[in-house]
């Protein structure tokens, strides 16, 4: 299970690192604005709100990075915490921005962190 646990862990990560770079670097290019269905003047105009949420899901993915490498119990800890932080801001993103985040961000969070609970 702790196979598990770590490859659903690996996958958050790097599904927080391409939204770093998809909101960081692709906002205003065709990946970014289909995204949300933007026109170039609406991506423009929200293309730094988006680099500081790229940021944030760089954090996030940071931390999911360090709990793999960390020792126990430092690293069940980060991965728990950190987890938690991607299924809360999924759900928040999900019911203030765009259902999909459920599907897209809390679930895939969720599914790890209880592979993460298990392994334990």
């Amino acid at each position: 299970m702790e196979i598990v646990a770590n490859v659903l862990v690996g996958l958050v990560a790097v599904l927080h690192m391409y939204i770093l770079v998809l909101e960081m670097f692709l906002w205003q290019r065709k990946p970014g604005r289909g995204l949300h269905g933007f026109d170039p003047e609406t991506a423009r105009a929200t293309a730094p709100l988006a680099a500081n949420q790229g940021l944030y899901n760089g954090f996030l993915a940071t931390g999911l990075v360090w709990g793999l490498l960390a020792a126990d119990p430092t690293g069940f800890r980060v991965q728990v915490f950190f987890l938690s932080c991607v299924v809360v801001a999924g759900v928040f993103g999900a019911t203030t921005a765009n259902r999909r985040i459920l599907f897209a961000q809390a679930l895939p969070g969720a599914l790890a962190l209880a592979a993460v609970l298990a392994a334990r």
